[in-house]
């Protein structure tokens, strides 16, 4: 074999496995959206602060305002509940970076549909929610 078939060879296998290791990452992200979806859903605290790392903020915008809102008062606004009827939530995209990533997600309910930006971040061998920017709509009956 000649030395362009040994690299060539060489460089798909690493390009394999960074695809591999890319992929693994997405579905562990997957998983940690779902995870805050069901405790939101529910009002599960105990969910959603598992998968939002102690430093996450929220932050959104009101009457033309930022306003930043920390994960304990974030939290805080949240009652344990039998799980919205007519609501889901639905991840739209992913953008992995080595150990940080974005996704885009949506939780509609029957009166609004609420649209989430997550910042990400890998931390032994765990995806958390480190920034989370959100903005919702009334939907139009």
């Amino acid at each position: 074999m000649n030395k362009m078939k040994i690299l060539t060879i060489v460089l798909l296998s690493l390009l394999s496995c960074k695809l591999s290791a890319q992929q693994q990452d997405k579905e562990l992200i997957k998983q940690t959206i779902e995870i805050y979806f069901d405790g939101w859903m529910t009002g599960d605290t105990s969910k959603i602060g598992k998968v939002m790392h102690s430093t996450c903020n929220l932050k959104t915008i009101k009457e033309n305002e930022v306003v930043v809102i920390d994960r304990k008062s974030y939290l805080s606004r949240f009652k344990l509940r039998p799980k919205l009827e007519n609501s889901f939530g639905r991840l739209i995209s992913i953008n992995v970076t080595g150990r940080t990533a974005s996704a885009k997600c949506e939780i509609e309910i029957p009166e609004r549909i609420f649209t989430d930006y997550f910042n990400m971040m890998k931390l032994n061998d765990e995806w958390y929610i480190v920034d989370k920017i959100s903005t919702n709509i009334l939907k139009i009956k």
